[in-house]
């Protein structure tokens, strides 16, 4: 039974579209060709093979099921399964009414199985009065509060009816099972969306809010989203934040994993707000996308981006990857299949730029999902050289890189600072892989890469997910985080959220944090950092909260099932020693899914602000998207803006080096160009705190192409410089700057 389904702004991809100059603009016919494509392969969708998505469909199917006779187990197994498929796809007062018809088929037709079959049952109607709780709240009176642990202010529910019930039936769960930690972990959430907690929940339930307690005072971010016009309503999916259009400002350009979600593009009017430009940029029909990433890949000065879409959606759903080029008016074109990489159909949701021939212009390495143990057609990774054309070959196999796997997560770095960009692999259900970057050297079929992640010590967590490289030490070499993700079974991540957060044992997977030795071998220092705990992320980035140069990790969690309402969790650096949880401090516990993950300065105020796109993979599990604004003051910072001529233009893999004088001595702050972790994109421009230096001695630049070393003096803070890899000094550039107006009191949590 194929899903018929409407190409999103068909009128739109007619024509008529005005560029950023005021110029007309087209949709050009290779982007039109896309969406076509892209229509035609969702239309072909079998729903039955589809874990997400289609679960309209997937209810309908079950409803047809249901009016022929089947054994009792069969029956009931069917009732569960048509109820969950009702709830996802957002028909949430037919769920519980088939939830109902559940429970009294049961009882009447196999009581003997109601009291193992009740808790599973009471959860699935309590997560759907929660889920109504939602809709009627978070979703259509969305607000700057909504959704925020622990919920208070404007986030408490007026519309009350639904968390009340699910009080209710949670309460009856334990009742009849006290340490039932999924329905405790609800029940207080529950509360907070009525504004009864801690008071109205009863001792025995509590989880005590000094449970959320952050570890530094850190100050409130406020959610701006709604305000500056980026409260994004939709599915998961990816972001970039970066200047699209070279004015100073940086534009965001978001993309959903709904068959006919639409790309958008906002641009940073410099007056405290954003424009939609999707239209006028000629993105129509260019629909889907899980993730994105970006990159100047044919070295013009404008920055492209490329679109990923298939992830998780299993082997039946193969859909294209688009590489949208910037072409420097304001409007983009997919050049997927002109540049060659249209090649092969694979599910994936990561990818990464680097260049790793020294060439000066960057290539692709796409990390793509065979599910393990799975008998269907794998989808090795792809690593595509850029033939310095507009074109790209796939090289995965001739350089080794050909893995085979269920891959979450891939990003670059020259972990061993020999000037070669390495490959990270982060594969769910087996063993991650490090692939040193051997040069063309050490084999006679040309460039090779080895993996390397046992002698490394970077094999695990074996259940993983995003991944980043980073220098969260500040000694030069770079370190790396990969995501946990809790294990396979979804039904019990915010069980196993909860006892870690109580600190009961739990089997559940937690993250890694390597430091690196500076040997080609990295350390666990997970539990030392303080980062061992139970944060099933999915979206995850870093960046600097409070200018401090040292680098802080954002997590967003999630997964598939209603019932995860856990929040997104927040991490500053204590000076490279260990991290501390200001989840709850700076505002950042998200219920909601989160994805996509940037950290930038969006007022130009001179520090990074953070926007994290929202929502899950069921047809209704849309969410809005979130801007955090950077309440600091006060605290020194430096911008660069690379460019690139021998190397590629973007400077993706550029090495810096800051040297501060500080009361204390000197002080050495390091950077690698890029944008951030797996699953998420920060700005290409390096954004650089530098809180309690009294100036800069200098700044040294080493240039991935040739090794050279660019030394840079007479630089101030607060400043945005240019650097251009042939000049013999800095450029300092004047970026606009804007303010964006918050609360006179912003909301901020007790610790």
């Amino acid at each position: 039974m194929p899903r018929v389904l409407t190409v999103a702004f068909a009128a739109i991809a007619l024509g008529g579209m005005t560029a950023w100059t005021g110029e007309p603009g087209m949709v050009d016919p290779s982007t039109r060709e896309m969406g076509q494509l892209l229509a035609e392969l969702a239309a072909k969708v079998d729903p039955r093979k589809m874990p997400f998505q289609v679960d309209d469909l997937r209810a309908a199917m079950l409803a047809e099921d249901l009016t022929s006779p089947h054994p009792t187990s069969e029956r009931l197994q069917l009732r569960f399964s048509y109820a969950s498929a009702l709830l996802s796809a957002g028909r949430t007062s037919d769920s519980l009414t088939a939830i109902e018809a559940l429970k009294e088929d049961i009882v009447r037709s196999a009581p003997e199985r109601w009291g193992r079959d009740r808790p599973v049952v009471e959860l699935l109607k309590a997560t759907a009065y929660l889920r109504l709780a939602e809709e009627l709240n978070c979703h259509l009176a969305n607000n700057r509060d909504s959704c925020l642990l622990p919920i208070r202010g404007e986030g408490v529910h007026q519309k009350r009816e639904g968390a009340t019930r699910a009080i209710e039936v949670l309460k009856g769960i334990l009742d009849q099972d006290s340490d039932n930690l999924q329905a405790r972990w609800l029940l207080n959430v529950a509360h907070m969306t009525l504004g009864s907690y801690p008071e109205g929940v009863s001792p025995r339930d509590l989880i005590p809010p000094a449970t959320f307690a952050s570890e530094y005072p850190l100050p409130a971010f406020e959610n701006v989203a709604k305000q500056v016009g980026v409260d994004v309503y939709g599915l998961a999916g990816g972001a970039v934040l970066d200047d699209f259009d070279n004015d100073g400002r940086l534009d965001l350009m978001v993309s959903h994993s709904g068959f006919e979600d639409q790309t958008r593009l906002f641009r940073n009017q410099g007056d405290g707000r954003f424009e939609d430009r999707t239209e006028r940029a000629g993105l129509a029909g260019e629909t889907g996308g899980l993730n994105m990433t970006q990159a100047d890949y044919d070295n013009d000065g404008n920055v492209d981006v490329l679109v990923l879409r298939g992830g998780w959606m299993g082997p039946a759903v193969r859909f294209p990857l688009s590489l949208l080029r910037n072409k420097g008016n304001g409007t983009f074109t997919d050049v997927t299949k002109a540049a060659g990489l249209l090649t092969h159909l694979a599910p994936t949701q990561t990818a990464t730029w680097l260049d790793y021939d020294g060439d000066g212009w960057l290539d692709l390495f796409v990390g793509n999902e065979t599910r393990v143990g799975s008998f269907e057609e794998p989808s090795p990774c792809e690593l595509f050289h850029n033939n310095r054309d507009g074109t790209f070959s796939n090289v995965a196999s001739a350089s080794g890189v050909d893995v085979v796997g269920y891959v979450k997560g891939v990003v670059s770095g020259d972990y061993n600072n020999d000037g070669r960009p390495d490959v990270y692999v982060s594969i769910m259900g087996s063993d991650n892989l490090l692939l040193r970057n051997d040069g063309p050297a050490s084999d006679p079929r040309g460039w090779r890469f080895t993996n390397v992640a046992k002698e490394a010590g970077v094999t695990g967590p074996i259940s993983s997910f995003g991944t980043f490289f980073f220098d969260f030490d500040n000694d030069g070499r770079l370190d790396l985080f990969v995501a946990g993700w809790s294990g396979f079974d979804v039904k019990t991540m915010a069980a196993d959220v909860a006892a870690d957060y109580l600190r009961l044992p739990t089997s559940a997977e937690r993250g890694r944090l390597f430091r690196n030795k500076g040997d080609g071998t990295f350390e666990d220092v997970t539990r030392a950092a303080g980062l061992y705990r139970v944060v099933p992320a999915m979206g995850l980035n870093f960046g600097d909260l409070d200018n401090d140069g040292w680098l802080d990790v954002y997590l967003g969690t999630g997964n598939p099932d209603f019932g995860t309402l856990i929040p997104n969790r927040m991490f500053r650096n204590a000076e490279g020693r260990a991290f501390q949880d200001v989840t709850t401090a700076g505002n950042f516990g998200h219920l909601q899914k989160g994805h996509a993950i940037a950290f930038g300065d969006v007022d130009n105020d001179g520090d990074q602000d953070i926007f994290e796109e929202m929502g899950g993979a069921f047809l209704a599990d849309k969410a809005y998207s979130a801007l955090y604004l950077n309440p600091s003051e006060n605290n020194r910072w430096l911008r660069l803006e690379l460019e690139g001529v021998r190397s590629n233009r973007s400077a993706i893999g550029t090495r810096i080096k800051v040297e501060l004088k500080t009361g204390n001595g000197t002080r050495y702050l390091y950077r690698t160009v890029g944008s951030g972790g797996s699953f998420g994109c920060s700005p290409l421009r390096a954004e650089i705190g530098l809180k309690g230096a009294e100036g800069i001695a200098a700044v040294e630049v080493l240039w991935p192409a040739t090794g050279q070393v660019q030394r840079l003096t007479g630089l101030l803070s607060d400043r945005s410089y240019r650097v251009r890899e042939d000049a013999s000094a800095a450029v300092e550039v004047a970026r606009p700057g804007f303010k964006i107006k918050v609360r006179s009191s912003p909301r901020r949590a007790s610790n």
